[in-house]
C-alpha cells in the first residue's frame, strides 16, 4: 500500500470519527457533557437551607409568658416587728384565648401578688385560680383579649427520641430557648408523685424556666416544664422533667371546674410480677402478669373491701393492667363514691372485690 493510500485512509477515519461525535454531541448533550468544576453547585451547596426550629419557636413562643411574684414575709431575725418582700421568677404557658395559663406550683406558692408578661410587651396581673401539689402545677387567670394560645393537640403521642425545645424565662435574662430529646414519655394520670411519672428530656431547665412549655419541632405542646433531678452529693447532668400535656391538661380542666384536683384513693401499694407465684418483674421485654400487693393502709377502701397483702390485682373493671403506675392511675382517674370491680389472684383463686372508692387527701 502506497503512502498516499495510508494517508487517506487516516483521514477519511478522523473525518468519520469527527462526524460521529459531532451527532453524538447533537443527539445527547447531557450525557457528553465534560464535569468541569462549576462555582454554580458551589453556590447551590452553600445555599442549601440549615436545619432550623425557627417556625416552630414563632408558633410556640408568644404563648409564653414571664411570671413574677411578691410574697411578704416577717423577717426572722428583727427584734421590731417589720416584714420584707421577696420576689421570685418563672414562666407560664397561655393554654387559651379565655386566658388561662398553666405554671408550676412552686413558681407561684405563697405569692402575695403574681404578675405575667407578655412577649408583646403587655403586663397583666394574674388570679390564682387553684394549684396541685401532686403534680406542681398551677392554674392563673387574666382579663384581656387577643391572647395567643399555644398550639395544642389532643392525640399528640410523644415518642422517646423526639427532638424537643423548652422556652422559659431563665435567669430573668429575657425568653430562651434550649434543645434536647425525649428519654421517656411520662404518662397522662393523676397519680403522680415525685418525678417517676413526669416526661424526661435534657433540654435544659433553668432558674425561672420553670412552668414554660416545652414543645416539639412543629411547635406544639409536649409538656409543662417542671425542673430538673437533683440528688445531695451528685452532679447530675441531662436529666429535666416536664408534666406531659395530656396530664397538665386534665389538670386545668378540674381546676377550672372545682379549684383543684380531685383524686380517688385505694390505699394499696405493690410490686409488678410476672406470674401467680409472685416472682417480680425486673425487664421490659416480660410480660406483666398482675400487681402483688405489698402492703394495704388501715381504714382505706382496700381494707374495708377485705383486700389483703399478697393478693395480685389482674383487672380493674375488666380492663387488664399495663404497669403498676397504670393501676394507681386508674384509681386516680376514679371519681369518688363509685364502685369499682377488682378482679384478684389469692390463693390460686380468681376473685372479683367490689371496692367503694374515696377521695384522696
Amino acid at each position: 500500500m502506497s503512502v498516499l493510500k495510508i494517508l487517506l485512509f487516516l483521514l477519511r477515519s478522523v473525518a468519520y470519527g469527527l462526524a460521529l461525535a459531532l451527532i453524538l454531541l447533537l443527539l445527547f448533550p447531557e450525557q457528553l457533557r465534560f464535569p468541569w468544576p462549576s462555582h454554580t453547585s458551589n453556590d447551590a451547596v452553600q445555599k442549601a437551607a440549615p436545619v432550623s426550629y425557627a417556625r416552630a419557636v414563632r408558633l410556640a413562643a408568644p404563648s409564653v409568658v414571664n411570671v413574677y411574684t411578691r410574697t411578704t414575709i416577717s423577717h426572722p431575725r428583727s427584734l421590731r416587728a417589720r416584714t420584707i418582700e421577696r420576689q421570685e421568677l418563672g414562666s407560664g404557658v397561655i393554654m387559651s384565648s379565655q386566658g388561662y395559663i398553666l405554671t408550676n406550683h412552686h413558681v407561684v406558692y405563697g405569692a402575695d401578688h403574681i404578675e405575667v408578661a407578655l412577649q408583646d410587651g403587655r403586663w397583666l396581673e394574674a388570679l390564682l385560680i387553684g394549684h396541685d401539689e401532686i403534680t406542681d402545677l398551677a392554674l392563673l387567670y387574666v382579663e384581656a383579649d387577643n391572647l395567643p394560645a399555644i398550639p395544642q393537640d389532643p392525640e399528640l403521642q410523644p415518642q422517646v427520641g423526639d427532638v424537643v425545645l423548652a422556652i422559659g424565662n431563665p435567669l430573668n435574662l429575657g425568653q430562651t430557648i434550649t434543645q434536647g430529646i425525649i428519654s421517656a414519655n411520662g404518662n397522662d394520670g393523676l397519680s403522680s408523685r415525685g418525678y417517676i411519672d413526669f416526661m424526661r428530656m435534657d433540654a435544659a431547665i433553668n432558674a425561672g424556666n420553670s412552668g414554660g412549655a416545652l414543645v416539639n419541632s412543629n411547635g406544639t405542646l409536649v409538656g409543662i416544664n417542671a425542673g430538673t433531678f437533683q440528688r445531695q452529693s451528685q452532679d447530675v447532668q441531662g436529666i429535666f422533667f416536664a408534666v406531659p400535656y395530656q396530664l397538665a391538661y386534665r389538670v386545668m380542666e378540674k381546676l377550672i371546674q372545682h379549684g383543684r384536683v380531685i383524686r380517688g384513693h385505694l390505699g394499696v401499694n405493690g410490686e409488678p410480677v410476672i406470674n401467680a407465684a409472685g416472682d417480680r418483674l425486673i425487664s421490659t421485654g416480660q410480660t406483666l402478669y398482675g400487681v402483688q400487693l405489698t402492703s394495704i393502709s388501715p381504714h382505706s377502701p382496700a381494707a374495708e373491701a377485705g383486700l389483703q397483702v399478697n393478693d395480685i390485682l389482674l383487672e380493674i373493671d375488666g380492663k387488664p393492667l399495663r404497669s403498676t403506675q397504670h393501676a394507681l392511675n386508674v384509681i386516680a382517674e376514679t371519681p369518688p363514691d363509685t364502685v369499682v370491680q377488682l378482679t384478684i389472684k389469692r390463693n390460686n383463686e380468681r376473685l372479683v372485690v367490689p371496692t367503694l372508692i374515696r377521695e384522696f387527701r
